[in-house]
């Protein structure tokens, strides 16, 4: 018997409406990024309407490249908060902040050594005489 519907989804459902893997589900419970699920008295594991969005933040936080203790300390901030995403937002915007700064300094030392490897590589074109 499914439990899934508009209301629930049982943990298979709900790993495929967000192309992830049960298991990451599971590990994402252990590590306390999200609530432990829900579950019917038959211990059949069910997510609500408020777990799945928590999930999808747990996932863009994840593609815009915050580790796992970030993701933690974001969940644990959720949690003394009273589970007021707009408490946790300015710590959020604090570490988008740091992560974009990261990225702008490892964009700029690879532009740099494309630079330097583009006049490497010319160098040796001159020196050998290699392409005409």
């Amino acid at each position: 018997m499914r439990l899934s519907n508009e209301e629930h989804m049982q943990i298979s459902d709900l790993a495929e409406a967000l192309g992830i893997t049960t298991r990451t589900i599971r590990l994402y419970e252990k590590l306390g990024l999200v609530d432990p699920p829900k579950r019917t008295d038959g211990r059949v594991r069910y997510y609500e309407k408020a777990d799945v969005m928590r999930f999808k933040f747990v996932l863009k936080v994840k593609e815009l490249g915050l580790s796992l203790e970030e993701m933690k300390e974001l969940a644990q901030l959720y949690d003394q908060e009273q589970k007021v995403p707009e408490k946790i937002m300015p710590r959020l915007i604090e570490l988008l902040d740091t992560h974009l700064k990261s990225i702008k300094q490892k964009v700029s030392t690879l532009q740099s050594l494309e630079k330097d490897i583009t006049a490497y590589r010319q160098r040796i074109v001159d020196q050998f005489s290699l392409i005409k």
